[in-house]
C-alpha cells in the first residue's frame, strides 16, 4: 500500500520512511524546508532503510535534506537499501553535487585560452589519425579490387572524371591564363630596373611548371569538387542510402569512394597541365604585347633554358595532391550527420583541410626538390 513519505526525530535519529516519490513532492519539500530550518541532520545518525519508493524528484529532495557526500557516504553505510535504489541515489548525489554556478565562477582568460589551444590540437589531432585510417581503408579496398576485373565501376569512373576534370577544364584555363599574365607584369616590371625584361619568361615558365600550375589547379579543385563529394556523400548519408548499401552487404569504399578518388588521381595531373600551359601563354602574350619579345625568342628559351625537370616536378605532385582531396573530401562527407547543418559544416571543413593539405604538401615538396637540387 502506498504511504506518503515523512520524516521522524526519534533518541537523536531522522528516519526517513514512506514514500519518496513525485506525487508526493510538494508536500516532502515542505517537510524538508521545515527541518533543515529546524534542526542540522548532520548532528544525527540517518536511517533510509524504511523508504518504500523512491525516484530522482525524492533523492533530489534527499540531497537537499543531507547533502550530496553525507548522501553518498550514507547509501553505503546502510545495509536496508537496494543495490538499485544505492545506484540512484549515488547518481543523483553526484549529478548536484556541482551545480551549474560554480562553474559560471572559473572564469580566468589565460585557463580558458590554453583550454581552447588543446582542445583545438586534440581535434586536430583525431581528425589525423581519421584521415591515416580512412586511407588505409581505402588503400586495403583498391588493393583488393584491381584483381578482380569485374568490380571495376568503370561507368561511375567515366562520370566522376568528366564531372571532375572536363567540367573544371574551362575555368583552371581561364584563371591559370589570368594569373600567368600578372606574373608576367609583376616580374617585367622588376626587371626593368635589371635591364633583364628577357628572363620574364623564364619566370613565368618556371613559376608554373613547378608550382603555379598544380597548386591553382589543386586548390580549384579543392574548392569545387571536394566540396560536392562531401555534399553528396552526406547527403546520402542522411538519406539512409549508405546505411542501405552497407544492409545489402556492399562496401560504401568500394562503390562511392574508389571512383571518386582514381576520377581525382586522373583529372588533375590533366588539368595541371593544362594550367602550365594557359599560364604560360597568358605571360608570353604580356610578354609579346608590352615587352616586344618575338614568339620565336620565347619558343627558342622554352626549349633551351627549361629543363623537363621542371614539368616533371610540377605533375609529380599532382596524383598527390589529388588523392588527398578526394580522401578528406569523402572522409568529411562520411563524417556528416543527418542534418542539413551538419552537412553545410562539413563541406566546408572539406574545403579548408584540402586546401591547407595541398599548400602544406606543397611546402614540403619544394623543401625535398631544392634540396636534392631537382
Amino acid at each position: 500500500m502506498p504511504s506518503p513519505g515523512k520524516l521522524d526525530f526519534q533518541n537523536g535519529q531522522l528516519t526517513v520512511s514512506g514514500d519518496w516519490t513525485l506525487p508526493n513532492y510538494g508536500r516532502l519539500k515542505r517537510d524538508v524546508q521545515k527541518t533543515a530550518a529546524m534542526e542540522s541532520p548532520n548532528g544525527y545518525s540517518v536511517n533510509l532503510a524504511t523508504i518504500n519508493a523512491l525516484d530522482t524528484a525524492g533523492a533530489s529532495l534527499l540531497v537537499d535534506l543531507l547533502g550530496a557526500r553525507q548522501l553518498h557516504e550514507l547509501t553505503e553505510q546502510t545495509p536496508g537499501l537496494s543495490s538499485e535504489r544505492q545506484e540512484l541515489l549515488r547518481l543523483v548525489a553526484n549529478a548536484m553535487a556541482s551545480p551549474e554556478g560554480e562553474t559560471a565562477l572559473r572564469s580566468n582568460p589565460i585557463t580558458e585560452f590554453l583550454a581552447g589551444v588543446g582542445e583545438k590540437i586534440e581535434d586536430f589531432w583525431h581528425q589525423q589519425r581519421l584521415l591515416i585510417g580512412f586511407t588505409g581503408q581505402i588503400l586495403a579496398t583498391l588493393a583488393s579490387i584491381l584483381v578482380t576485373p569485374w568490380r571495376w565501376r568503370i561507368t561511375s569512373l567515366v562520370a566522376h572524371v568528366h564531372q571532375t576534370g572536363l567540367n573544371a577544364l574551362p575555368i583552371v584555363a581561364l584563371l591559370t591564363f589570368l594569373v600567368g599574365a600578372v606574373v608576367a607584369f609583376l616580374g617585367a616590371t622588376i626587371l626593368d630596373d635589371f635591364g633583364a625584361t628577357i628572363y620574364t619568361v623564364n619566370l613565368v615558365a618556371f613559376s608554373f611548371l613547378r608550382e603555379f600550375g598544380v597548386l591553382l589547379a589543386a586548390i580549384l579543385l579543392a574548392g569545387r569538387t571536394a566540396s560536392a563529394f562531401t555534399a553528396q556523400l552526406g547527403s546520402m548519408k542522411a538519406n539512409e542510402e549508405i546505411d542501405a548499401l552497407r544492409t545489402f552487404g556492399l562496401s560504401p569504399v568500394e562503390l562511392l569512394v574508389i571512383p571518386r578518388v582514381l576520377a581525382m588521381v586522373i583529372s588533375l595531373p590533366i588539368l595541371t597541365f593544362v594550367g602550365m600551359i594557359s599560364g604560360i601563354v597568358g605571360g608570353s602574350l604580356v610578354c609579346v604585347v608590352a615587352l616586344d619579345i618575338s614568339v620565336p625568342q620565347i619558343l627558342n628559351i622554352l626549349e633551351t633554358k627549361v629543363r623537363v625537370v621542371h614539368l616533371l616536378v610540377g605533375l609529380g605532385k599532382a596524383p598527390i595532391f589529388a588523392f588527398v582531396i578526394a580522401v578528406i573530401g569523402c572522409l568529411e562527407g562520411f563524417k556528416a550527420s543527418g542534418s542539413a547543418q551538419s552537412v553545410g559544416e562539413h563541406t566546408t571543413s572539406a574545403v579548408v583541410q584540402s586546401i591547407f593539405m595541398v599548400i602544406l604538401l606543397d611546402s614540403i615538396a619544394a623543401i625535398f626538390f631544392m634540396e636534392m637540387g631537382w
